[in-house]
């Protein structure tokens, strides 16, 4: 710490005058293009988002209706395992996975992809799942897009659906793929039905 000392009162014997005159002088630092370089040169690469991932099938990823397809296949089928190593191939690391609706104690389920994949992977297990989109509205801008998907839940393929609801998906490119950032969804009730262009596919 004395060396620091020594240069502070070395630097404080100067007149007030040249002092203000160097500070004005003195080119300041710019702290938004620091920050701005620090940003660009940490923003992980293709490689590095594949990498934090297993592997995705290519046909799951190659484009915005595949991996939408992927997204219900993954998660369908009889009482059993899924493969989770497929479905963590869909999300980008960090990815959420949110239910507007309640828990029974007033909370919100809100997850990452492990949180998900524990929760829904115990309750498969013993439980038959089906689930399939019925509209997906697309709204996409360069390497991002939202999708609106009205999707019905089933116990079995050829039961009347128990749920309907919209997942709301976000998604982007990376130049190689496409991932699911985020998936948001609510569920229908008399209350709040789907709107009718949700409802059913065009004719």
């Amino acid at each position: 710490m004395k060396p620091l000392l020594l240069i502070f009162l070395a630097l404080a014997a100067f007149s007030a005058a040249s002092f203000a005159q160097s500070s004005s002088s003195a080119p300041k630092p710019d702290t938004a293009n620091a920050s701005k370089n620090e940003t660009v040169r940490k923003r992980p690469t293709a490689q590095d988002l594949s990498a934090r991932v297993p592997p995705a099938k290519p046909e799951d990823v190659k484009s915005l209706d595949s991996i939408l397809v992927a997204i219900y296949d993954v998660i369908s089928g009889p009482a059993g395992n899924r493969d989770w190593n497929r479905f963590r191939s869909l999300f980008a690391p960090e990815a959420r996975l949110t239910s507007a609706q309640k828990n029974k104690d007033g909370s919100i389920f809100l997850e990452n992809v492990e949180g998900y994949v524990q929760g829904a992977g115990d309750y498969f297990k013993t439980h038959g799942f089906y689930e399939k989109s019925v509209v997906n509205r697309v709204d996409k801008f360069g390497n991002i897009a939202q999708v609106f998907s009205s999707y019905e839940s089933r116990n079995a393929p050829n039961e009347k659906p128990f749920a309907r609801g919209i997942n709301s998906i976000q998604l982007f490119n990376d130049g190689t793929r496409w991932w699911v950032l985020s998936i948001l969804w609510d569920e229908e009730s008399p209350a709040n039905p789907l709107p009718p262009e949700l409802a059913a596919p065009a004719k």
